[in-house]
This record gives C-alpha cells, structure tokens and sequence, in this order.
C-alpha cells in the first residue's frame, strides 16, 4: 500500500513543475518587455542596489585593505629613504658652510699677501654612531665604516657643528673613535679672531674643554671661537671646535683658567662625518 502511494504521487508533481517553470518564464519574458520599454523596473534595480551594497563592501574590503597596506608600505620606505639622503645632504652641507667665518678671518689675514696658496678641498663620508663607551671616564664610540672604507687611525671625526673626535683603533669594517672631551685627547687650536694658538684639553666632561697654556696675558674673551689650527696634521684648518665661556685671570699663577664648551653636541650626535684631506679631488 505505501509502495502504491508512492508511485501515483510522483506523476502528479511533474506536471506542476512543469507548469511553474512555464509561468515564471511568462513572468520574466513580461517583465524584461516592461522594463525594456517603459522602464518599471528601475526602482526596484535600485532598491536591490542599495540592499546589496553593505556585502559588496564586505567582501572587497580585504582587497581593499591589502592594497592600502602596500601602498602604505611602499611610501614608508620610500620617505625614509629620502629622510636618510637628505640628512646626508645635510651634514655635507653645513660641513662646507661651517668654514665660512674661519675662512672670512683668515682672508682679513692673509689679504695683503700676493701669493697665498689655493685652498684645498676636504672629502668627507657619512658615518654613524652604532654603539657609545658606557664608562663615565672613557668617552668613546664605535662608528660603521672602518678600514675597509679607507678609515686610518687618527683621522677626524665631525658633525654638521664642529669637530667630534678622532678615530683611535681600526677595523674591517668598524672603527673605535675618541671623543675630544676625553681626558686624554688634546687637540691644537686657534682663536678665530685673532690666530691664537693653544691646546684644548678633554676634562672628561662632556661639555666642557680646557685651554691650560694660555698665559694671563692673553689676548682671549668669552664668546671666541676656537677652530681647528690645522698643526700636527691630524684635523684640517678651520673647522669649529669649541666656544669659549669662561677666562679666570689669575696674577698669582703663570697661565689664566680658561674654559670653552664644544661646538658640536657631542652627547646627541647621531651620524658623524670623516675627513679626509689632501689635494682638491672630484667628490662623490
């Protein structure tokens, strides 16, 4: 009996089947010629838009953020290339204009004289700081380049403000480098206003050097730039060292207390910049 019934159900649901997919053609053909012709249907397009448009956002929203995340990555990369070239422009620019007023003193001086010899042009490269001396008493740093660059003891070292140090012990590919404000480092000198020469001596503090040969005296003030003096031939003439704030003239005693603080921040510098002086080059 269940099998009969099975059976006789079967030819009655073909025929209304076939019936349905008869009328919804019916519909869907009247409806395209409506639409066609008198456009009834735009409204409910609409509609259908506007319900549809949340899942359209939805599902490009992870092509979207892949390529906003591209996108922004790139330009990351990008700026901090630029940032990192124009800090090298920079430093090499305020290196060639910090010797406009050692220059401007120096031609005062030399003016009269007929046969002055040419000025020599200094090759410099960027370097930076990859580790500092954690000892208070020890005022060294360890720099990226070493003698596989061309680096050798003794070379100096400055900074978009003035003179850092000098490099003390070469690697490969590192180099060991002494700050001037170490107590054993001395570096010789000359008052920009008027060609005093002396010695500044690191006092292992950062911000201060001493000038302990200057006798009292001495033509020298608070305010005087010391440069470079460019003997001993380590550092080139005419790059600024320090400022002098302080001369304590004392009649008692042979030579005058005199202190200067450096020109360049020497616990802020970040990148550093090594000479290298000779005949006028073709610079890259």
């Amino acid at each position: 009996m269940v099998a009969s019934r099975g059976n006789n159900s079967n030819p009655a649901r073909i025929p209304a089947l076939g019936i349905r997919v008869i009328v919804l053609m019916l519909i869907s053909i009247l409806l395209m010629y409506f639409d066609q012709r008198q456009n009834h249907l735009d409204a409910v397009r609409k509609a259908i838009g506007v319900a549809v448009y949340p899942l359209q956002l939805v599902v490009d929203a992870p092509v979207r953020f892949w390529e906003w995340l591209g996108e922004s990555t790139t330009s990351r990369n990008e700026l901090q290339l630029e940032v990192g070239r124009l800090k090298a422009e920079r430093l090499l620019t305020n290196a060639r204009l910090q010797r406009l007023t050692a220059l401007e003193a120096e031609n005062a001086r030399l003016r009269a004289l007929l046969d002055a010899r040419a000025k020599v042009r200094d090759q410099v490269r960027v370097a930076e700081i990859m580790a500092v001396d954690a000892n208070p008493y020890e005022h060294n740093l360890v720099i990226d380049i070493g003698s596989r660059d061309g680096v050798y003891d003794g070379q100096a070292i400055v900074d978009a403000d003035g003179v850092v140090g000098q490099v003390i012990a070469t690697g490969l590919m590192t180099a060991q480098a002494v700050l001037i404000s170490d107590t054993d480092h001395a570096l010789p000198v000359e008052v920009n206003r008027n060609g005093l020469r002396t010695i500044a001596v690191g006092t292992g503090e950062i911000d201060r050097l001493d000038l302990p040969f200057l006798p009292n005296n001495a033509d020298i003030q608070t305010g005087d730039l010391l440069v470079t003096s460019g003997l001993g031939g380590a550092f080139p003439a005419g790059y600024p060292v320090a400022v002098v704030d302080g001369v304590t003239r004392m009649p008692q005693e042979p030579f005058a207390d005199v202190t200067a603080k450096p020109a360049a921040a020497l616990d802020q510098v970040r990148e550093v910049m090594l000479i290298w002086s000779g005949p006028a080059v073709e610079e890259q």
